[in-house]
């Protein structure tokens, strides 16, 4: 591809973070731009590189959106043009695949796992949130595979602000008969999570073992409301919503159902329980990756 540039931003690693899940909620993110974030070097963890590739020359639009992701003052930008190379190419170089639970999550230039042990998944670096690279996902990862391992039997799963299906997809493996539903605000994820779908062996539809898909801001679906209530809720969005969405999930999961709650930084953390626990919510489990909070919650029997 003979016009193939790139935008980059050093900058800490917690302020990398908070730009991709920035946009995850940029809804009016350009989703032909590539977005990605890694380390610098092994020997330099906190120091980071958010880039952006893209297929043309960027516009003044498209370098004022990625200083929008950034909170406060962005940091400098670099522009430049690459060789002509495959730029989606180019994008998934650096973003190494990862181990969380009993999942390997890659970019489809990466092999899956030879560990017969573990599940791999394919998720392509165009959709680098999803990816498994943030904190946040790895953790509810690993926080599904630890639910499942404690004898959590589901048979009806829930995945809010879904993004790439990974999370919706590793909960179809852990528990293959469940019925399954995964939302996203972005009508985007809709072709995101079908394509997604095939290419790592699930399929959509609505009986047990198939992952349908909504589009939806929070619980606001009349088909997601009729599925539930839930055994099995996963939310990995923002502090903020998921404090408002605490009466709206309560009234989603069915009596002793379970709940996985990720997106929130750890200081964070105390304003999200006690939401929850004013709504019926009482912690079975907490995990910390990072910065990041992930926690399971299972709702309280009525007396």
């Amino acid at each position: 591809m003979a016009n193939s540039w790139k935008i980059s931003a050093f900058a800490p690693k917690a302020t990398v973070q908070a730009a991709l899940l920035a946009h995850e909620y940029a809804l009016d993110w350009d989703h032909e731009i590539v977005l990605s974030g890694r380390e610098i070097a092994e020997d330099r963890p906190e120091d980071w590189v958010l880039e952006a590739w893209l297929s043309r020359k960027p516009a003044a639009a498209d370098k004022a959106a990625f200083k929008a992701l950034f909170a406060s003052d962005a940091p400098e930008l670099t522009i430049e043009k690459l060789p002509d190379e495959d730029w989606l190419t180019l994008s998934q170089q650096g973003v190494d695949p990862i181990s969380a639970g009993r999942f390997y999550v890659h970019t489809p230039d990466h092999p899956p796992s030879s560990d017969n042990e573990v599940t791999s998944l394919a998720i392509p670096a165009s959709q680098a949130f999803g990816t498994g690279q943030h904190e946040t996902t790895a953790g509810c990862l690993a926080m599904l595979t630890l639910m499942k391992q404690t004898g959590v039997s589901a048979r009806n799963v829930a995945d809010i602000g879904t993004g790439t299906g990974l999370l919706a997809f590793a909960a179809l493996d852990l528990w293959p008969r469940a019925y399954a539903t995964a939302s996203d605000i972005d009508a985007v994820c809709t072709q995101v999570v079908e394509d997604n779908a095939a290419a790592n062996g699930f399929s959509m539809g609505h009986r047990k073992g198939e992952l349908t898909m909504v589009v939806a801001d929070g619980m606001d679906d009349p088909l997601l409301q009729a599925r539930g209530p839930y055994d099995v809720l996963i939310a990995n969005i923002l502090a903020g919503p998921l404090v408002e969405l605490a009466p709206d999930f309560a009234a989603s999961i069915a009596a002793s159902g379970h709940l996985v709650l990720a997106g929130l930084l750890t200081e964070q953390e105390a304003s999200v329980r006690r939401a929850y626990r004013s709504a019926g919510f009482r912690l079975a489990k907490r995990l910390v990756n990072g910065d990041w909070s992930i926690l399971w919650l299972r709702k309280r029997t009525a007396r």
